[in-house]
């Protein structure tokens, strides 16, 4: 067959198969072109999941009427108009490509008016004759897009939808995740004249730049009150009631968004949403430096939860390397990773059992009476990068661990908690019994967990607290809390390496001999001391002191993985925190194991203290707390 141009309908048939595969692809594409063009509302209509009919309308500033017939156009856009101009994209669409493939597979309609025009215009575009129509039109500022039977013309592509239900589910997916990153804009969709969502616009007055501290405080207060809300309608007060906002800058990056607790994790990633300046993307990188911080606290192979946003320089991230624009590439992967990373990690470690929560649906709704399991944090948490000790003074999460010995002499911080108590530690009436303590106490009295008053079958710790009964697994809090401590201890020095007594010669492909060449510094700062044999051997000479029964080998192989992919490696140091936690396992209170009411409250202090202290080694919860309203409602009081 010789070589020849292909016809317009053709070529546009084709690229809408890089744009367009399912009704989904059409409504996230026309709700981005909605959002650039300034709406706070848009309305979808949908019938037959979308193959029969989609409709969107918004409210935003509308098209030009001249205009009109050039906006079904092939790569004609209003957003970006030089190479320049790609380099620093600042809008959810530019590549211009969207209404021209949808209206090849489709019969499209076009309605617009802008502010001040007479009248609005509707375009009509046949995809069979390539022809367009336009006619005068009543309609409120803002643009209409009619899309009617999806793939008429191209039944093979047609064959491959699947049914209303599972598409109605995909389309459902992809407002979620556009609202979810556009909170100042209100979402309704209807189904066959039925209303299924109403998602409100949500004020947001963070976008200004923050003059003081005092702003600052503000913009990130404001950003925590539209996100809760937001987050409230679109997945749930479930979610809400175990999720922590966290904010954090570095420079030209500003992180913030929710963290669920990991007590709350899934079986498999599908409420994991990372947003680039509004955008929501799939990143490798960022999804190994958000699982990475989860890495000791979640249960198995459990995923995390989050919604998480992410702003920086535009010039600093590719958006144009994917047709659906789903993945982004950085300039600088290895910096963003490490940032990501130590902000969610060090998020998570301000959710100890300390922390004051109260079970709340939408931030100003009245608080709830839901079980609060693992210290969860809720709408209202605090943002604090600090935890804050009893005196009101912040402190880095982490600090003044209590250690445990395997006596029963351990000691109480007497110091923080002032004259509450010292009948504890004296070993008086008190001691023996804690609820006695806690009787007449004020709220502000009462530590967060309480006061111990039962070991119940040598495993449990029962505590009286301000807000009711709280039950506490002796064995995985102090777990945790020995996990911590190790950990704390082996931050503070340096890796220590041993010599083998037989170098071990390893066989590497030339890029890896390389790779390990040009960070030879980083192998040594963990421990591993590696040295070139040849174009593609390596000698490994010393390992971490830690990790001398491993399996040197892999080893090497898993670091020089992680320094492809990601330009970095936490393989030592995971494998190191591995021995740490099986060291805190063994060396922690056995069940069975009876323990002083001293002992007890001793352990909830410094369960109070200590970072991650919700969940044991193993991801799962350490204690849970049941409110009086709940025990009354149990045993049926006030009915």
């Amino acid at each position: 067959m010789p070589i020849q141009q292909l016809p317009d309908h053709l070529i546009n048939q084709i690229a809408a198969g890089e744009v367009i595969d399912r009704p989904s692809s059409i409504v996230k594409e026309l709700l981005e072109n909605s959002i650039d063009a300034g709406a706070t509302q848009i309305d979808i209509e949908l019938e037959n999941g979308g193959v029969r009919l989609i409709k969107i309308r918004d409210n935003g500033s509308g098209i030009v009427s001249d205009e009109m017939p050039l906006a079904l156009c092939r790569h004609a856009t209003s957003k970006i108009a030089s190479l320049d101009d790609l380099t620093d994209v600042r809008t959810m669409g530019f590549r211009g490509e969207a209404l021209s493939s949808i209206a090849a597979v489709s019969r499209l309609t076009l309605t617009s008016r802008t502010d001040g025009a007479e009248h609005g215009l509707e375009v009509h575009f046949d995809s069979t004759t390539g022809q367009t129509t336009q006619k005068p039109a009543s309609h409120q500022k803002g643009t209409t897009v009619k899309v009617a039977d999806l793939f008429f013309n191209v039944p093979a592509r047609r064959k491959f939808l699947r049914t209303d239900k599972t598409e109605l589910n995909h389309i459902e997916n992809a407002i979620r995740r556009i609202a979810l990153g556009a909170w100042h804009v209100g979402f309704t969709l209807t189904h066959n004249q039925k209303q299924l969502l109403r998602w409100p616009a949500i004020a947001n007055n963070s976008d200004s730049k923050a003059q003081s501290e005092a702003d600052q405080s503000e913009k990130i207060e404001s950003m925590e009150h539209a996100s809760a809300e937001r987050l409230q309608g679109v997945l749930g007060q479930e979610f809400m009631q175990n999720a922590l906002y966290f904010y954090r800058e570095s420079d030209d990056l500003c992180l913030h968004g929710w963290l669920a607790q990991p007590t709350f994790s899934r079986s498999q990633a599908d409420m994991q949403y990372f947003y680039v300046n509004q955008r929501m993307i799939r990143d490798k990188t960022i999804s190994h430096a958000i699982k990475h911080a989860y890495s000791d606290l979640l249960y198995h192979s459990r995923q995390p939860a989050y919604v998480v946003y992410l702003e920086m320089n535009p010039r600093e991230v590719d958006v144009n390397v994917h047709p659906g624009k789903l993945e982004v590439r950085f300039r600088d992967s290895r910096r963003l990773h490490g940032f990501v990373s130590a902000s969610v990690k060090e998020a998570l470690a301000t959710v100890t059992s300390g922390t004051v929560v109260q079970k709340a649906g939408a931030p100003d709704e009245p608080a709830s009476a839901e079980v609060a399991m693992a210290g969860a944090p809720v709408a209202q948490a605090f943002s604090a990068a600090a935890a804050v000790s009893d005196s009101g003074q912040r402190r880095p999460p982490g600090s003044g661990y209590t250690q445990f010995p395997q006596q029963s002499n351990m000691a109480l911080p007497v110091k923080e908690h002032g004259e509450i108590y010292r009948d504890l530690v004296s070993g008086g009436n008190g001691a023996q019994a804690g609820g006695s303590i806690a009787e007449g106490l004020e709220a502000e009295e009462f530590p967060p967990l309480g006061f111990a008053v039962a070991h119940l079958h040598g495993a449990f710790i029962l505590a009286q607290s301000h807000q009711g009964l709280v039950m506490v697994d002796a064995h995985a809090a102090h777990e945790r809390i020995t996990y911590e401590r190790l950990k704390d201890q082996y931050e503070q020095g340096s890796v220590r390496s041993q010599p083998l007594l037989l170098p071990l010669t390893v066989h590497v492909s030339e890029q890896e001999a390389v790779l390990a060449e040009k960070h030879s510094d980083t192998l040594n700062s963990i421990g591993l001391q590696v040295d070139n044999r040849g174009p593609a051997q390596l000698l490994i000479r010393t390992i971490p002191v830690e990790l001398q029964s491993a399996d040197a080998e892999q080893l090497l192989r898993d670091v020089l993985s992680d320094l492809v992919e990601h330009g970095s490696s936490e393989r030592v140091r995971e494998e190191i925190y591995k021995l740490l936690s099986l060291m805190a396992c063994h060396g922690s209170v056995r069940a069975n194991r009876k323990l002083t009411t001293t002992e007890m409250n001793a352990l909830l202090r410094s369960m109070e203290r200590t970072p991650n202290s919700g969940q044991c080694n193993h991801g799962r919860p350490t204690w849970i707390e049941f409110s009086v309203k709940q025990l009354n409602d149990f045993f049926l009081r006030g009915r």
